[in-house]
């Protein structure tokens, strides 16, 4: 697995992620002090929100040009922002307009970039499940190091180092991805609302990928995208541990995905989620340090091994000529609620106690599990070999029949 090209796509992702890891606690911490629970929460939204507006097209022009082009250019977008945001801190108190703006072009850069990033692994690497839990073993040490890092940097330089440090990684992920040699395969002539088009026919197409985007609609709202609004003001200063023992219970699931190849992987994954639940819960019940973090590490754990799944899924179920645009409305529908409930973190604050919310939130985990394992073709969804031809499965064919 250890080419070249997989070496310099594993390198690209890991200092980015890296990067990424450390945002959400600086975020929370630099700005939540200066403009509170809202103003982190639209900041977020705000990001997401422009994400999904670019997601389609971006999956559409990857399609054209390659994911390697599209991902760099993001990168130099990035880069950029970030350098305006650390600028901006320079004077302690940046004006809150610019950093919805920053937020806004960084956000379409990520959303033309992460429709790429499942394109990317079948062009580089030959064993899709292997590379994946790879990559999200890599994820998780970031998520290890990057919380803990970020706040003790934001304590001893400040945020105009971290964000500076966070352009930085982006830079270095764009000249990684330069190196890459990957063949990009010429698509017969066409227009955008065509391709649009084909990508929404291959996505409507494949039962158990909606149905899964469907549900996923009251994670982003109720569990994923409060959580980091609400929980970093209910933990306080221990919010970098806690999600440093996130991030180590990321690598554990990492590892037992890269093992372990169900012949149900949805249905696994699903399975292990329920392991999630522990993560709002106990932010809910305001349990002690060492319990937080136990918690933590369980969900991390379950979270890594249901995204291995999923991603691993996406890639050998759908045929390469259309797979960015698959991953386009994919990853759209999977972050459009989660905008919603970063927006909302604010608000409902207002009307509810956010321990109380994230009660609500370990809730809903639950009803998420139990509908992934009661709609028939998630659950009945079989693993496509390394071998096989994606897109001509005939488990699809047989699960497409079940509806």
């Amino acid at each position: 697995m250890w080419t070249r090209n997989f070496t310099l796509y594993f390198g690209a992702r890991t200092i980015s992620l890296l990067g990424d890891a450390m945002m959400p606690v600086a975020s929370a911490l630099a700005i939540g002090e200066v403009y509170g629970i809202a103003g982190v929460g639209y900041v977020l939204a705000l990001w997401t929100a422009s994400a999904v507006l670019v997601m389609l097209f971006g999956g559409v022009v990857a399609d054209r040009i390659g994911a390697r082009v599209l991902m760099i250019g993001a990168d130099v977008v990035r880069v950029i922002t970030q350098g305006v945001v650390a600028w901006a801190f320079l004077d302690g108190a940046p004006p809150y307009p610019l950093l919805l703006a920053m937020a806004f072009f960084s956000g379409m850069a990520a959303g033309v970039f992460e429709p790429c990033v499942n394109g990317m692994v079948p062009l580089v690497a030959k064993d899709a499940q292997r590379a994946n839990a790879t990559l999200k073993i890599a994820e998780a040490v970031t998520q290890l190091a990057g919380p803990a890092l970020a706040g003790v940097l934001i304590v001893v330089t400040g945020p105009v180092f971290v964000y500076t440090l966070d352009a930085a990684t982006f830079l270095v992920s764009g000249v990684c991805l330069l190196l890459v040699r990957v063949k990009v395969p010429r698509p017969a002539p066409s227009n955008v609302l065509s391709d649009l088009r084909r990508g929404w026919e291959e996505f409507k197409a494949r039962s158990w990928m909606w149905s899964v985007i469907l549900v996923w609609v009251f994670w982003g709202v109720l569990v994923i995208g409060p959580y980091v609004p609400l929980s970093s003001q209910v933990i306080g200063v221990d919010y970098g541990w806690v999600m440093a023992a996130l991030g180590l219970g990321t690598v554990l699931g990492g590892l037992v995905a890269i093992k372990l190849r169900p012949s149900r992987p949805l249905a696994a994954g699903a399975v292990a989620l329920s392991g999630y639940v522990a993560v709002p819960l106990t932010v809910a019940l305001g349990l002690p340090l060492p319990l937080l973090m136990a918690g933590h590490l369980l969900g991390g754990c379950a979270w890594a091994f249901w995204s291995v799944m999923w991603s691993t899924s996406v890639q050998t179920q759908v045929a390469p000529d259309v797979l960015n645009r698959v991953n386009a409305y994919q990853v759209a529908g999977s972050v459009a609620g989660m905008a919603v409930g970063q927006a909302l973190a604010g608000p409902v604050t207002e009307l509810v106690e956010p321990r109380t919310f994230m009660l609500g939130s370990a809730v809903v985990a639950v009803g998420v599990v139990a509908a992934l394992l009661l709609i028939r073709p998630i659950r009945r969804l079989g693993r496509t070999s390394p071998g096989e031809p994606a897109g001509g499965a005939p488990v699809e064919v047989a699960v497409g029949s079940t509806t």
